[in-house]
């Protein structure tokens, strides 16, 4: 994904921070099956490494359809803004071999979210059926694309060094997602609709 073959800020081999600006949308270089990472090696586009950093984009992607949906709670918003910047933290250092942005720090603020969210819901004896309204449907959406940048990242990890707060971080992100879920289907429609066991 071209926002993070060209990082803003690339960290240069002297130590120095260097600032990078896309000027144009096309290269070309790609049109051999390869693609640029932000340390300007060249892999295959369907390489782990790009399956990797180019789900998460889809999954920050998702969350920005939660986003725009009409009258998020304020809070809601910010913390998925948040989030959204987080996750390019992350796609930077998934592009970058070697380099280390995510931190504990990181998750501990979605352990935060997450507490304070739940604490707000009762709890929860069945599986919740995805839907909820259209914000909460939007979430589960993002909490199942998160879900599978998660699996690409492990995929990525059988084979190259990634820093265990990187999937951590996904995980925890997919968790947060499923209780941001479960409040807007509460706010919108009062209830979740819960999945029937042995239903006829």
């Amino acid at each position: 994904m071209r926002q993070y073959n060209k990082p803003a800020r690339m960290k240069a081999p002297a130590g120095e921070f260097v600032g990078n600006r896309l000027s144009k949308i096309y290269t070309r270089t790609g049109d051999d099956g390869t693609t640029g990472l932000g340390d300007g090696g060249r892999v295959e586009k369907d390489s782990a490494r790009v399956e990797a950093y180019g789900t998460v984009d889809e999954a920050n992607s998702t969350i920005g359809v939660v986003l725009a949906t009409p009258n998020l709670p304020q809070e809601i918003n910010e913390c998925l803004v948040q989030v959204q910047h987080d996750l390019f933290d992350l796609g930077a250092e998934l592009c970058i071999p070697g380099h280390r942005v995510i931190t504990d720090a990181y998750i501990d603020k979605l352990e935060d979210y997450l507490d304070g969210f739940n604490d707000t819901l009762p709890p929860l004896k069945e599986f919740v059926l995805p839907g909820g309204g259209q914000a909460a449907a939007a979430c589960h959406l993002a909490r199942t694309v998160t879900r599978r940048a998660e699996r690409r990242v492990w995929t990525l990890a059988h084979a190259e060094t990634v820093a265990p707060e990187v999937p951590r971080y996904l995980n925890r992100l997919s968790d947060l997602l499923f209780v941001l879920a479960r409040v807007l289907a509460r706010r919108d429609q009062g209830s979740e609709t819960l999945w029937q066991r042995g239903r006829k």
